[in-house]
């Protein structure tokens, strides 16, 4: 299986780095048997929804995640450009995440990530943060392999 993790940062993209909670998240998703292409994109709705939909529609990846972009400033457009490339939204996702991290942090209070479906590819934000992503990741994989096989019975 393929999927995709990109760092929303513009800050990152200016100068080509992704953050070290995408470097975990593609760890962890290598090691359960993923072919991971990482990127960073700029926090930007337009381009955030149209590569989630590129994405999705050619069928490039099956997952797709985006790190960080996804509190409350003006500027986090994960959730917003997630929300509308989504056809279907996974809500428990989000939900389960913000709930696992509240354990660290009660900053997840602000956290306004989400989870969908496009085509048979699952969108998910998470936050930037190169402990929690990674363990955030480990935490739902089970759940969105389940997700990606269910899809692929259809």
């Amino acid at each position: 299986m393929k999927a995709a993790v990109f760092t929303i940062s513009t800050e990152g993209y200016k100068v080509k780095k992704g953050s070290a909670a995408g470097v975990a998240v593609k760890k962890v998703l290598e090691q359960s048997g993923f072919t991971v292409k990482a990127g960073v994109l700029p926090e930007d709705h337009t381009v955030v929804e149209t590569v989630m939909r590129q994405l999705a529609d050619t069928g490039a990846v099956q997952a797709l995640f985006t790190i960080g972009s996804n509190s409350f400033r003006e500027k986090d457009c994960a959730p917003d450009a997630l929300t509308e490339a989504a056809e279907r939204l996974l809500p428990g996702i989000p939900e389960a995440v913000r709930s696992y991290n509240m354990q660290y942090t009660k900053r997840m209070l602000l956290d306004r990530s989400a989870a969908g479906i496009r085509n048979k590819t699952v969108l998910v934000n998470l936050p930037d943060s190169g402990k929690l992503a990674g363990e955030d990741v480990e935490y739902i994989l089970p759940e969105i392999l389940r997700v990606l096989e269910e899809m692929n019975q259809e």
